[in-house]
């Protein structure tokens, strides 16, 4: 009756009654889905860094379509929007178990993480860097050219494939989005360790990494002087003579490589 008062057939009526979801929101739904779950690991990105994290996830998407599905659930960038006076950094998923005491008794009681940038000629450069503190090894490290949830994983994964057993072991860091992010969490009860994060704003929370990146720094920039000692003055129209020329390191200024053919084994950490 109703689809003779609508004047609608009921041959279409029928077969959306027995099928209510079409092929193309299930598609779209699939898509929110994968744009949802890369928002939640990375709040910072942008809806062309969502797209492509969901393709990497499998679910590829032109970026206008991924900037519609984003507008209307309203996943933006936590850097897009103006914060007021009293804006406050997001909540932390640990406690500070640590309290600057960087000291352990045995190794895997005790592992500090930090990430810091390096600029290239090439574009930014990131490294996630885990340190032992017992030892004062870097056990674990990631290098990325975005800084994303998955730089800290990677590190972690790396750190606990090369040192085994770390089932109690606690990782401290800062309050970055990446230690505090939904894949990070997973990783670290995965491996059977516990999370520790500083506070905001206080650097001596997590010192001994700071004091680290500080003195890799300071190593990078005593390398590209030694290479421009090593390569004498450029020729005429060489790209170090140029003005605008960026003086931070580049592919073109690092030494050549170290010779492989080593007579002894090498330690892994």
């Amino acid at each position: 009756m109703t689809c003779r008062v609508l004047q609608l057939a009921r041959q279409p009526y029928y077969r959306w009654l027995a099928n209510p979801i079409t092929d193309a929101e299930l598609v779209e739904a699939y898509r929110a889905n994968a744009l949802f779950d890369a928002h939640r690991d990375d709040p910072e990105f942008g809806y062309r860094y969502l797209v492509e994290e969901a393709r990497d996830a499998g679910e590829p998407m032109a970026e206008r379509t991924g900037w519609r599905i984003c507008s209307q659930n309203r996943l933006w960038s936590v850097f897009g929007k103006k914060r007021g006076k009293n804006g406050k950094a997001g909540p932390p998923v640990h406690d500070d178990l640590v309290e600057r005491d960087f000291t352990a008794e045995a190794p895997n009681r005790l592992w500090l993480s930090d990430i810091t940038e390096h600029s290239t000629g090439e574009g930014k450069l990131y490294i996630c860097a885990i340190k032992d503190a017992f030892s004062n090894r870097i056990v674990g490290y990631s290098i990325d050219s975005r800084m994303k949830s998955r730089l800290a994983t990677t590190a972690l994964d790396s750190a606990v494939a090369r040192r085994g057993d770390t089932a109690g072991c606690i990782l401290h860091s800062d309050r970055g989005s990446q230690f505090r992010s939904r894949k990070f969490v997973h990783a670290l009860n995965r491996h059977g360790m516990v999370g520790s994060i500083g506070r905001v704003g206080a650097a001596g929370d997590n010192a001994a990494m700071e004091s680290f990146f500080s003195l890799l720094q300071k190593n990078v920039l005593d390398l590209f002087s030694a290479a421009e000692e090593r390569a004498g003055p450029a020729p005429l129209g060489h790209p170090r003579t140029a003005p605008h020329r960026d003086p931070h390191l580049d592919r073109t200024d690092l030494p050549p490589a170290a010779p492989t053919n080593r007579s002894r084994p090498v330690d892994p950490d």
